[in-house]
């Protein structure tokens, strides 16, 4: 609309214009170099615009011949800059199809057609990583890491490769760099941390611990269970050193962080019992018996008793137990003190209520000991030990990752090197091994020739073996 306004204001303008000379044509005489020109005021206004247009036209037309080259060349660049694209597109597309050799050629295609190394290297690592040439994709990775737009991801190509090839020092090294450089990458965060496990640089495992909560990578519950992990390794390395004060210290932060993390607060118990701080560490026995009862903190306690004989004790476990009264391993640890007492009826009493109406392995192993001890009775005995075989196993340290089963707790899982999977529980226990099969029984190196075993878990029957 404002368009077809102003093309009618200029068109009227024009208008009263040529009106205004078609009405007042004057004269205009013009004198130059011995000629003499007398036309009128209209005449001399449409020669005016004619020159005007002939001379432009001239300009525009020295103007193409002029700028001809430099056209072609920007149109043949971005001849040149598509194919290259299309050429990198197509390079990627066979690199994630699995094409070593489609994508080799595609990627030597766009090296020549794009003047654009950044965007060209990477697909030509990867084409020489697909096709087993890892020391030509080295040095892509190389030329990568030394221009600073494609830096992060020439130490990431390094990264990967150290890694294959197991050289975990050159890898560490390579994730620091990177981290440094892109510290909100959750993938080299990760890679980083898991170095330095098992590197066993427990302080920087912490720092990188903390990067991570700051960064939103793990929330603040995780980073402070990691801490407390990495805390109570410091722990152990001080006391290794003999530095005592420092591992005591380390232990105490440890249990603080993470107050159901049991083996902290064992081990914090421990450094204090042998720096002669008896009560102090059955307190801290006690606050973690409240809400998280362990046989392992009993141990502990049994060791804090202030006299050596089994009643004092049984007395010092009791005195425990009364801070869970109705938790399962209260009773157990009683009734283990009152065996070791001699104290028969308080030993049945709380191994009666420890059993329910599934008793595990270690009730029935110790209901099996109370009735030879108490009554002499063997065959008693004899039927609660074939009830503790089919019983709920011992609970102890299970991997969550890939159920690994371990007596005691370790800050990385020993068959899947996983970092904190181990958690306290039931595992599960084989109930039935299968008859082998004939035929596989020919060759009995197969896998198919070992008989299979039924996983039963905790608490799905009775251990009774009459039911």
């Amino acid at each position: 609309m404002f368009r077809a306004l102003w093309f009618l204001i200029v068109l009227a303008v024009v208008s009263l214009a040529a009106a205004l000379v078609a009405d007042n044509p004057g004269s205009v005489s013009l004198s130059w170099l011995g000629y003499e020109i007398e036309t009128s005021m209209g005449i001399l206004i449409a020669g005016v615009i004619l020159i005007s247009l002939i001379l432009a036209t001239i300009f525009r037309i020295w103007s193409f011949f002029r700028n001809a080259p430099r056209r072609i060349f920007r149109a043949r660049r971005e001849w040149r800059r598509q194919r290259g694209y299309k050429a990198l597109t197509q390079g990627m597309v066979a690199v994630a199809a699995g094409d070593a050799k489609e994508a080799r050629r595609l990627s030597k295609k766009a090296e020549d057609l794009l003047a654009e190394p950044p965007l060209t290297m990477l697909l030509s690592a990867q084409a020489a990583q697909l096709s087993g040439d890892e020391k030509a994709a080295g040095k892509f990775f190389d030329a990568m890491s030394e221009r600073k737009e494609t830096k992060y991801l020439g130490l990431s190509g390094k990264l990967k490769q150290a890694l294959q090839e197991g050289d975990e020092d050159e890898a560490l090294e390579l994730a620091e760099q990177a981290n440094e450089l892109a510290p909100k990458t959750d993938t080299v965060s990760s890679t980083l941390f898991d170095l330095q496990i098992k590197k066993g640089s427990w302080q920087e495992a912490e720092d990188t611990v903390r990067k991570a909560v700051k960064n939103k990578h793990m929330g603040n519950d995780e980073g402070r269970r990691q801490r407390a992990i990495l805390q109570f390794q410091r722990s152990i390395e001080a006391e290794t050193e003999g530095k005592l004060g420092d591992a005591l210290s380390y232990a105490k932060r440890a249990n603080t962080m993470a107050p159901d993390f049991v083996p902290a607060a064992v081990r914090h118990a421990r450094l204090l019992q042998g720096a002669g701080k008896r009560r102090r560490a059955a307190s801290v026995i006690e606050e973690s018996w409240v809400t998280n009862p362990h046989p392992h903190l009993a141990d502990v306690m049994e060791d804090l008793a202030p006299g050596a004989g089994p009643q004092e004790k049984m007395r010092t476990l009791e005195q425990l137990a009364g801070y869970n009264r109705d938790h399962a391993e209260s009773h157990l640890a009683i009734a283990k003190a009152a065996l070791a007492a001699g104290m028969w009826a308080e030993a049945r009493q709380h191994l009666e209520a420890a059993a329910g109406e599934n008793p595990s392995a270690r009730v029935c192993r110790y209901m099996a000991e109370l009735e030879e001890r108490e009554r002499g009775d063997v065959e008693a005995s004899k039927e609660w030990l074939r009830k503790a075989a089919s019983a709920d196993p011992d609970s102890a340290w299970i991997c969550g990752n890939c159920g690994n089963v371990v007596a005691d707790w370790e800050p990385v899982c020993g068959r899947c090197e996983q970092f904190d999977r181990l958690s306290w529980g039931t595992p599960p226990r084989v109930t039935q091994i299968s008859a082998p099969d004939p035929v596989a029984a020919e060759n009995p190196d197969a896998p198919d020739a070992m008989p299979e075993a039924e996983i039963i878990p905790p608490g799905a029957e009775s251990c009774d073996p009459k039911s």
